[in-house]
């Protein structure tokens, strides 16, 4: 039996799965993403000859891999989110980003450092993957598909998929910051100024620009193009999510800037050049189901990786310092950062429970350890990988019924003539 055969057959087999799954776990207590990484971990602790998966072993593998399906999930949560981007209507957005981020990144790196044992770089590295929330393994807690109406959405819901598609990019100065420690006594001049200058504002401003003045002409080519054969939209194609997801982050990407960043504000610019028509949901769509497929394919190869002997390097220390990130830090941080935001407590617990962690992460650390040398290396890859675990069991068990709960109590606090105008 040849190895192509078997993989072929596996992803096959994964690929029908994934078009089924959704509609059979709607509404139980469990996730896709759950299904998947337990797949992955009973097929390749299967003795059939399947490749041994280390994500240590192949950085550039992993973090191309990754980086697609990160990409691609950016371009659809930018798309499918109704509310216009303006300042008081996206405020928790921004406290979740400028309040909740920063303060987890610093809690994580703190405990890496202090209770976990790591130095300095490579605890700074821990805090900075796994502080931003994730847009891929996050469906059950994100906005659906796109609507006409810019109120549909619930702040939960709102905030979490904002969050995830804006922090991605964000996070990546923390990243370059580790780079940066773990590389000063090598560096020259201030690492400090050329942080800010470069990494901070040089690369964000480039990936804010970019990705507004892609999607603004990609905006103007899909629905207002002089000539009636070049207006895209009229057409229904729903590969050209791709073309817009690639062309934003492959050019801001070749200026220097931050492509992630750049997807998101692409896929909003295109939203708001005509922000009703339905090519929206053709383009969601196809993002949607693109992004499945590559979440199936990481999903299996992270639960091969995790019998493969993943967190073995784990520490008692490392992993409580994870455990904490999900049940303390995240929630709390979350939770205060979003005080005198818009919605009600219970809502606030809600969005601060479900940072959901998850493919971004490995990105981070595949990228920052083709950089730069980072010491313990394997305790921060079984660290990562045991937050993202635990992540997707713990919060795709509770995602449905706690959403449904908070629907039922929104419902509740609805007045009579809200109730019937929906």
């Amino acid at each position: 039996m040849e190895l192509s055969d078997l993989l072929f057959a596996l992803f096959g087999v994964a690929a029908l799965l994934a078009g089924i799954l959704p509609r059979v776990l709607e509404r139980r207590p469990l996730s896709m993403p759950i299904a998947f990484l337990a797949l992955g971990m009973l097929v390749f602790a299967l003795p059939i000859g399947l490749p041994e998966i280390d994500p240590i072993a192949r950085p550039e593998l992993t973090q191309h891999l990754t980086e697609v399906c990160v990409i691609v999930a950016l371009m659809g949560a930018g798309l499918k989110i109704d509310r216009p981007l303006a300042g008081r209507r996206w405020s928790s957005t921004w406290r979740l980003l400028a309040v909740a981020m920063p303060v987890t990144i610093a809690a994580m790196a703190l405990l890496g450092w202090w209770w976990a044992g790591l130095v300095p770089a490579s605890a700074l590295l821990l805090g900075a993957a796994l502080a931003p929330t994730d847009p891929v393994l996050a469906a059950e807690v994100q906005v659906g598909e796109p609507t006409d109406e810019e109120d549909s959405e619930d702040e939960v819901r709102f905030a979490l998929t904002s969050e995830a598609g804006l922090n991605d990019g964000l996070a990546l100065p923390f990243v370059y910051a580790a780079i940066a420690v773990a590389g000063a006594a090598s560096a020259h001049g201030s690492p400090l100024a050329e942080w800010l200058l470069v990494d901070v504002l040089y690369k964000g401003v480039v990936g804010v620009v970019g990705g507004l003045v892609i999607g603004r002409l990609l905006g103007k080519l899909f629905f207002r193009a002089p000539r009636h054969e070049l207006r895209l939209a009229r057409h229904a194609e729903g590969f050209l999510a791709l073309a817009a997801t690639f062309l934003a982050y492959g050019l801001v990407e070749v200026a220097g800037g931050y492509g992630f960043l750049a997807v998101f504000i692409a896929a909003r610019a295109i939203r708001s050049a005509q922000r009703s028509h339905e090519y929206h949901q053709v383009l969601h769509d196809f993002a949607e189901q693109i992004e499945r497929l590559l979440t199936v394919l990481l999903l299996l190869l992270l639960g091969g990786a995790v019998v493969g002997g993943l967190l073995a390097p784990l520490t008692w220390p490392a992993a409580l310092a994870g455990l904490a990130l999900i049940l303390v830090i995240r929630p709390v941080a979350g939770f205060l950062s979003l005080r005198g935001a818009p919605g009600r407590t219970a809502e606030h617990w809600v969005i601060a429970a479900f940072g959901i962690r998850g493919i971004g992460s490995f990105y981070y650390l595949a990228y920052a350890m083709s950089l730069a040398t980072f010491p313990n290396v394997d305790v921060i890859w079984a660290t990562v990988a045991l937050v993202v675990v635990v992540s997707v069991v713990l919060h795709g068990v509770a995602a449905t019924p706690v959403m449904r709960l908070l629907d039922r109590s929104n419902e509740r606090s609805r007045t009579p003539e809200e109730r019937h105008s929906q």
